[in-house]
Order: structure tokens, then C-alpha cells, then sequence
């Protein structure tokens, strides 16, 4: 990987967004964020292509990654794909976009993290660590603990998400986070790059 992977990770959500994914994303890079995630499942193959297009064009100075689709992480460039426990397993990924580009992976356990490392994801995410009403699917919050046993366990940048606020994030970096992601804590505030910025502090 040319950039490291820490600090805010950032996350688009056009549910959330009060303006639009564009002016989010540019906020977050204003913000000095080094990795920005396209997540927009609620979309046609044509729509995300073409978003995750326009936001190649404008991300050049951080990591660009796109959530699940290989093909759109291919057709647009993109510096890597982030995938999750039901979507293609790494080690697949890995073959079909090379060693190049990265692929991040969201585990859930100690034993999925090593698994993930070992099939080369480039870094994984623990998700979630606390409640998080982003995603409606998410499963049962698996706490700071894992979080902090994956850490000593993966060699591998470790990002956490979910539930996570300006309040609680201290203690999820103390535990070993690498990277923190808080899509509602940051999409939902009257200034998006300042309230990131609050989040980038915390790792100086």
C-alpha cells in the first residue's frame, strides 16, 4: 500500500447525507481524511459506476476504496475494494484484481481476522463494536474486547466501526484501533469536516 491506513476512515451514505455524496466526500478530504470508502447499495450498476466515477476524478490525494463490487472497484480505477462476510471471499478477490490494489476486509471475530489476513486482505475492519443504526442488518455488537484481540493477533491495520461517537472513540483507539469510522456521528453534524477533524485529533 503506497498511503497508511489510519486516522478517520471515511464512509459514504447518501441516506444520511444533507447535502450529497460529492459535497460529503469533499469535506472529508478538506478534513485530511487518507481513505474514503463509496458505499451506496441502494444503486443501480450504472449509477454507481458512474458516482464512483465522478468521485475517482476528485479523490487523488487518499485512498479510494469501493464496498463490494469488484467490478466497479475495476471499471473506475479505484485504489482497492472493502469486502464483507457474504460477499466474495478474499483470497477470490485477490485473483481477480491482483496484488495491486488493496482489499479490506470487515471481520467479526478473532478467527475471521486471522483468516482474512492470511487469504491477503490488506487490512480489516471490526464491525460492530457497538450498536449502530446505519446498518439495519449489522449483527450483535462484539465490544471493545475483540477489537483489542484482534489487534494483537493481525499484523494488518485494524479499523473499527460501528456505534461509534466522538465520546467513546478514545477508548477504541486505546484498545489498538488503527482507524475509526463514525458514518452517522460525522454525516449527521453541521460541519462535516470539522466534526472529522475532532476524530483525526485523537490520533495525534
Amino acid at each position: 500500500m503506497n498511503k497508511k491506513i489510519s486516522g478517520y476512515y471515511f464512509i459514504t451514505d447518501a441516506n444520511l447525507t444533507q447535502k450529497s455524496v460529492f459535497d460529503d466526500v469533499v469535506c472529508a478530504l478538506n478534513a485530511g481524511v487518507g481513505i474514503i470508502q463509496y458505499r451506496e447499495k441502494n444503486r443501480s450498476t450504472r449509477m454507481m459506476y458512474e458516482e464512483a466515477n465522478r468521485l475517482r476524478k476528485i479523490i487523488r490525494n487518499a485512498l479510494f476504496i469501493i464496498n463490494d463490487r469488484v467490478d466497479i472497484c475495476l471499471a473506475v480505477d479505484a485504489d482497492g475494494v472493502h469486502v464483507g462476510s457474504e460477499d466474495l471471499p478474499v483470497s477470490i478477490v485477490r485473483k481477480i484484481i491482483g496484488q495491486q490494489k488493496i482489499i479490506g476486509a470487515t471481520v467479526h471475530s478473532v478467527e475471521e481476522a486471522i483468516e482474512a489476513e492470511k487469504n491477503s486482505a490488506d487490512y480489516v475492519a471490526v464491525s460492530p463494536i457497538y450498536f449502530t443504526g446505519t446498518k439495519p442488518d449489522a449483527r450483535l455488537p462484539v465490544g471493545i474486547r475483540v477489537l483489542s484481540d484482534v489487534k494483537r493477533v493481525v499484523s494488518v491495520p485494524v479499523v473499527a466501526i460501528g456505534g461509534i461517537t466522538i465520546e467513546n472513540a478514545p477508548d477504541i483507539i486505546k484498545a489498538g484501533a488503527d482507524a475509526v469510522c463514525a458514518i452517522s456521528a460525522v454525516l449527521c453534524a453541521d460541519n462535516i469536516s470539522a466534526e472529522i477533524e475532532k476524530f483525526q485529533k485523537l490520533f495525534i
